[in-house]
């Protein structure tokens, strides 16, 4: 989700709700403590240099049980960071302390943003000689073909 998707879902929403990828809800007194822009720069193991730019949220949550994020405080609070810091339209990316803090991309379904899982992946494949997931076939599985090559089939 782009920074330009969540502020026009929080403008039809009255309430903000996190959710995890475990079904679990970000405790309803959570804080945006961190809005901002992370650039990364790298090499992948195939020697391509790369870069890429996200807009990270920080959520955290204290002993306020009485806080509430409203959704018109968010969208201002990204709208100031725009301003202040140039921030772009790219993806955003959600950190949240579980045992350790947590990455997450972020996704809506209508009513809850929800935190998806992130995996690690070669960005070189190709380079780096892993093979291409091939199709599992069982050959039970398969039927016999009885109209091939076949005089008169066309396949020839």
């Amino acid at each position: 989700m782009k920074v330009s998707e969540i502020k026009k879902q929080l403008g039809q929403l009255e309430q903000i709700a996190f959710q995890l990828p475990n079904g679990d809800l970000v405790p309803r007194h959570f804080h945006v403590t961190e809005v901002g822009e992370v650039q990364k720069k790298f090499i992948d193991c195939g020697g391509t240099v790369r870069e890429e730019k996200r807009v990270n949220f920080q959520l955290w949550e204290a002993n306020d049980y009485d806080h509430r994020l409203h959704p018109e405080k968010l969208v201002k609070i990204i709208e100031l960071s725009e301003q202040v810091l140039g921030l772009g339209d790219h993806e955003i990316e959600v950190e949240y302390q579980g045992e350790t803090i947590g990455k997450y991309d972020l996704d809506f379904n209508g009513t809850h943003f929800l935190l998806m899982a992130k995996a690690t992946d070669c960005l070189a494949q190709d380079k780096c000689g892993i093979p291409e997931d091939k199709l599992k076939v069982r050959l039970a599985d398969l039927q016999e073909q009885t109209d091939c090559c076949t005089p008169g089939s066309g396949c020839c």
